[in-house]
């Protein structure tokens, strides 16, 4: 039972446990009509975004609940794990790109062209997170730290055009590493990732914006 001043660790995740067996099975019915490239390299690149997302959802939750993250882990031991994994999304992606390379059948032209499609659009969010808004506060510091909620949002760099910026251009480096490859795994894996980060938006970040920040995101 949520109250005004309660945000319940659950709120929202039916919808976010229905939504990810839903894209997991379609992310392996696509895969097997890959024929079932790289089968250990393959899975662990889906395994690690959903990891991360839990881990992200669970302690966001708990911390926002009674400060348990706080009051065990702590944040600085939080944020270490939390890029740690995000590294990791992107590690596991470049050893299944490289690993299935070849398999999309695009023309050197067609690749290089998508590929900076994705590149520049995504690498100017990076740099706009970094400059303007600091990785520190995108792994969610203003469920850890009340300083960063008194903060205006930002509306520099790419957050000119859109107030989330990181999950609709950021992850189009997914998928230039999928085609940067021509990997028809890696690009599945990069779709999956990006439907994967919408999903954790709606079911678990907008829900806690809402409960942090109140009136201000009306």
């Amino acid at each position: 039972m949520e109250t005004n001043n309660t945000l319940s660790i659950w709120t929202g995740q039916k919808l976010h446990f229905t939504g990810l067996c839903f894209l997991l099975l379609l992310t392996f019915l696509f895969w097997q009509h890959l024929e079932s490239p790289s089968t250990m390299a393959f899975w662990l690149a889906v395994c690690i975004p959903i990891v991360h997302q839990l881990y992200v959802w669970l302690c966001w939750r708990l911390e926002l609940n009674n400060s348990l993250i706080s009051r065990t882990i702590g944040f600085p031991v939080y944020l270490v794990l939390f890029f740690v994994l995000f590294s990791g999304r992107f590690i596991s992606l470049f050893y299944l790109a490289w690993q299935d390379q070849h398999s999309l059948p695009l023309s050197l032209s067609v690749q290089v062209l998508a590929s900076l499609l994705c590149v520049l659009p995504g690498g100017y969010t990076m740099y706009s997170v970094h400059r303007y808004f600091g990785m520190v506060r995108a792994s969610g510091a203003d469920h850890f730290d009340p300083k960063y909620r008194a903060m205006p949002f930002v509306k520099q760099g790419m957050f000119r055009f859109t107030n989330n910026a990181m999950y609709l251009y950021a992850f189009l480096l997914f998928w230039a590493v999928a085609i940067g490859f021509s990997s028809s795994a890696a690009l599945l894996v990069a779709a999956f990732s990006h439907a994967y980060i919408w999903l954790h938006y709606f079911c678990t970040e907008k829900p806690d914006i809402k409960y942090i920040y109140g009136a201000k995101t009306k």
